[in-house]
């Protein structure tokens, strides 16, 4: 390739005069970019060894952020695989959350940063008798991008539990790997998340107005990179899903691990299905977490009077973040629908507007609800509706202004950190 936007990005200079924290996303906007291959990756048996051999080819530079590394098969591939290319002489970037990573040992970092990788890690905090305190506000995006060339986004973590021989606690999930010019986009998010100010000839990229959610009607391979922050797009994932769903006309599938909306998406969900639209929901029905089934559950009424169909996914641990409307529309990325994801966390997803990787995701998500999901019965009382809708209200208020509740503890401003070697490994 020569001559595109992708190349341009490769060759930027980095200047690392701005500390790096959890707002400095450079208020940047990010525009559709057409003539993009996209290709669906559900689980860690298609994630990993893409995402792998991607970055065995790298030349110049891996970008990394994850939530959860863990220590184990698959941890210990991708640190080896980092390594070596940061031995290569590839700049190596990790950006890894305090909270999701906070059990790796100062042995493993410590591998990765004598070979010269920079790793950083988000708001890192020490246990308070036993008990890590750094729960809300957490990075808790998946975005690799290599070489500036191929990027890879969605939920998927860097841990074994992502791949079907770990067993029935295995995680069913999804990210997308995009080749094209919607790398240049993800690559210049990561340069600046990872506390990176990058300029290329024509100086700093401009502010730009922010783009229409759907897509202009001219064609596939069209991606829109989208995130939240604690600054100017808090409510940016959010705005998404509810300007597709009340632009939908035919199908919405909706995948999410963790369910636990606000009255807006709520309302945009319900009045779709009012509209005749065929509305499907596959939650959990074998959660990681206890609290997230019985919080989802006390929505179910509410949606299901008006029509809306919900799936419990009984086979594994729901991981998934991902949703279609139409046969045109999708998005894949690390954002959940509950409080957490959507008022606290970090979080990142693509947009993306082509019939194909629709079509796909739709066939995968079928398979899915009819071969290990049950259907919700819409045999609920009036009353039992009316319990839960607003018990739901109340604890989803409370959540989402917990960012300011919160401002009554002791404050600090996350911040992503180097990693430093313990005095006694030195």
């Amino acid at each position: 390739m020569s001559g595109g936007p992708v190349d341009k990005i490769a060759v930027a200079h980095i200047a690392t005069d701005r500390p790096p924290d959890e707002s400095v996303a450079l208020d940047r906007d990010y525009g559709w970019q057409r003539d993009n291959r996209i290709e669906l990756l559900e689980n860690g048996e298609a994630y990993f060894p893409k995402v792998f051999e991607a970055m065995r080819q790298a030349r110049r530079e891996i970008l990394l952020e994850t939530f959860i590394l863990f220590e184990d098969k698959v941890g210990n591939a991708l640190k080896t695989i980092l390594i070596d290319a940061a031995r290569r002489g590839v700049n190596v970037v990790v950006s890894l959350d305090g909270f999701g990573c906070g059990e790796l040992s100062a042995g493993f970092l410590g591998e990765l940063a004598d070979a010269g990788v920079t790793v950083q890690m988000f708001d890192p905090a020490s246990k308070v008798l036993g008990i890590r305190t750094n729960w809300f506000r957490r990075l808790h995006r998946k975005i690799v991008v290599v070489d500036a060339r191929v990027g890879f986004i969605g939920g998927i973590n860097f841990s074994a539990d992502h791949l079907s021989d770990y067993g029935p606690d295995a995680k069913q999930d999804y990210a997308v790997q995009v080749v094209g010019p919607a790398v240049a986009d993800l690559h210049h998010f990561a340069l600046a998340q990872s506390g990176r100010r990058m300029r290329t000839r024509r100086g700093w990229r401009r502010r730009v107005q922010r783009p229409a959610v759907w897509a202009s009607a001219d064609g596939d391979g069209q991606v829109r990179l989208i995130y939240r922050d604690n600054a100017q797009h808090r409510d940016d994932i959010e705005d998404a899903y509810i300007h597709a769903l009340n632009k939908a006309r035919a199908r919405v599938v909706i995948a999410n691990a963790y369910f636990f909306p606000g009255y807006r998406l709520l309302r945009a969900i319900r009045n779709a299905a009012r509209r005749g639209v065929h509305v499907q929901l596959i939650m959990q029905g074998q959660p990681d977490v206890l609290l997230a089934k019985l919080a989802a559950r006390m929505l179910y009424d509410y949606l299901l009077k008006d029509g809306v169909v919900i799936h419990e996914y009984c086979q594994r641990p729901l991981h998934g973040k991902v949703a279609l409307v139409d046969d045109e529309w999708s998005t894949v990325g690390s954002s959940n629908l509950d409080p957490l994801s959507l008022s606290l966390n970090l979080e990142a997803n693509v947009l993306i507007r082509d019939r194909a990787f629709n079509h796909l995701l739709y066939e995968r998500l079928e398979i899915l609800a009819r071969d290990h999901c049950q259907t919700m019965p819409e045999n609920r009382t009036p009353r039992l509706w009316l319990w839960r809708l607003t018990v739901g209200f109340l604890v989803f208020h409370v959540m989402r202004h917990f960012p300011a509740l919160s401002g009554w503890l002791p404050a600090h401003k996350p911040r992503l950190k180097p990693f430093e070697r313990p005095a006694h490994d030195l």
